[in-house]
Formats: structure tokens, sequence, C-alpha cells
């Protein structure tokens, strides 16, 4: 039988490393899909992948297919609390819109962006 010791050791060691740390951060400011994280980090999908299995097995996100892109979430509001008091306060939006990123997020983000410099141009050459 496991003690909650044992269990938080457990996830303790899934949050003992800087890559998953920094995705746990990303994730406090709702879901993000895997190629955001890739574009992100900096990092190549197959490293992002591996330490996402980590947290999942840890039960500390979850995966959320949608088509080809896959999204993860926190599911633990205690992980929430824990890295509230590690990591400081969520500020803005952890998700910011990265160019040339695919992800839903960012190409909505990007033609927002470009409607608005368009409309701009076109109001300004009138």
């Amino acid at each position: 039988m496991t003690s909650k010791y044992d269990d938080l050791a457990f996830h303790l060691r899934a949050l003992a490393h800087p890559v998953r740390l920094q995705i746990l951060d990303m994730l406090r400011g709702g879901e993000v899909c895997v190629c955001h994280l890739e574009m992100a980090l900096g990092k190549r999908q197959a490293y992002i992948s591996q330490q996402l299995i980590v947290l999942r097995e840890a039960g500390l996100v979850e995966a959320r297919k949608d088509g080809l892109r896959v999204f993860y979430r926190l599911v633990n509001p205690t992980l929430e609390d824990l890295l509230t008091a590690t990591l400081g306060p969520v500020i803005g939006v952890q998700c910011a819109p990265i160019d040339g990123c695919p992800c839903p997020h960012c190409e909505t983000s990007h033609r927002s962006k470009i409607l608005k410099e368009g409309n701009n141009y076109e109001h300004v050459n009138r």
C-alpha cells in the first residue's frame, strides 16, 4: 500500500525537471497544443512529447485530440496552487501568440493582427 508521501514524492519527481516546469507554467494559462509548446520552448516535438508523457503518467496533465492536433491542460487544482507558490502568480496570458506557430490560437491571433493592420493601412490611404 502506498502512502500519501509516496504519492507526493511521485508527483514531485515529475516536477523536478526544468522543461516540465516550463510546460506546466504555460499550461497554467489554459489549454495549449503540442506544436505551440514546441515553438515556445524551442525543442523538438519528440522531446516535448517525452516530457508530456511523464506529466501525464503522473496524473498532472491530460490530453485532448482535435483532428491532428493534441492539446494539453492541467488536471490537478492542487498543482496550480503549488505552481503559484513556487513560480508566482499567472501574469497575463501564458499562451502568447508566436509568429510561425501553426496552432489555432496563433493562427487566429496572426489573422486578427493582419486584419487590424490591413484596416489601419486602408484607413490611412483613404
